[in-house]
């Protein structure tokens, strides 16, 4: 059965979609099979990896479609993708008008859980139907959040929605908070890294350091497993990868 693992934050920019497809190809290169859900219209995974965004969620959700028709393979092994683009948004719209059940998601994933080690969710920076059916279908949510004050208060916000979701018998952790961006050559980074450790003292994970590289990946369609396996950014990623396999298992 599938560890299902959900990254979020309610703010952008916080390397949110490339944590997600660095994780996941992590995980597949440690060996697990790996599943990525793409549930943000912008779509980035797809982009991020080098290949063609598709409707493969509202193809999921809406059109109906098992999942066997809609997962796309990514060129890597053991790495597979179910795709979005921005037909997701319309599909957002119609779940809402339907009030179809947080557990939709979680329903629509139920065939496939036992052929993937993970599935790793990428949702959009803001809260709606699908970000909180997603949250509500993963075993473990990740916070990546860039050090400044806007990312940091949307961490307090996807807290706060986490507490709503438990509300509906939600049984998931949080998995940690991943600081992005982090600069300790600045003031601001080592302030707000310094405020999430007091707000969250258990939860902060180490942080993932400002690279040119990882901006480079997603021009090329790679990741940094990819690109620079010796790079900073990559033994930052690995270690990432370690822990959750750890935590997870």
């Amino acid at each position: 059965m599938s560890i299902n693992i959900a990254i979020a934050n309610q703010k952008g920019g916080v390397g949110k979609s490339t944590t997600v497809v660095t994780l996941a190809h992590g995980l597949s290169l440690s060996g697990g099979k790996v599943l990525i859900v793409d549930c943000d219209p912008q779509g980035q995974t797809a982009a991020l990896l080098g290949i063609q965004q598709e409707p493969g969620l509202f193809n999921l959700l809406i059109a109906e479609m098992p999942p066997s028709q809609v997962i796309k393979p990514t060129g890597r092994e053991r790495l597979d993708l179910i795709p979005s683009d921005k037909k997701t948004a319309a599909a957002q719209v119609t779940l809402a008008a339907q009030r179809t059940p947080i557990t939709y998601i979680q329903d629509a994933i139920n065939p496939i859980k036992d052929q993937y080690d993970f599935i790793v969710f990428d949702t959009a920076p803001s809260i709606g139907d699908i970000m909180g059916a997603a949250l509500f279908a993963a075993d473990y949510v990740l916070i990546p959040s860039a050090v400044d004050f806007l990312s940091s208060d949307g961490v307090v916000k996807l807290m706060d929605t986490l507490q709503e979701i438990r509300g509906y018998e939600w049984p998931g952790k949080l998995l940690g908070i991943l600081p992005t961006f982090y600069d300790e050559a600045t003031r601001e980074s080592k302030a707000i890294l310094d405020e999430l450790i007091e707000q969250f003292p258990d939860g902060v994970l180490d942080p993932i350091h400002r690279a040119t590289i990882l901006r480079e990946c997603a021009a090329y369609g790679q990741t940094i497993f990819e690109a620079d396996q010796a790079s900073r950014a990559a033994k930052e990623y690995n270690e990432l990868v370690n822990y959750v396999i750890k935590v997870t298992r």
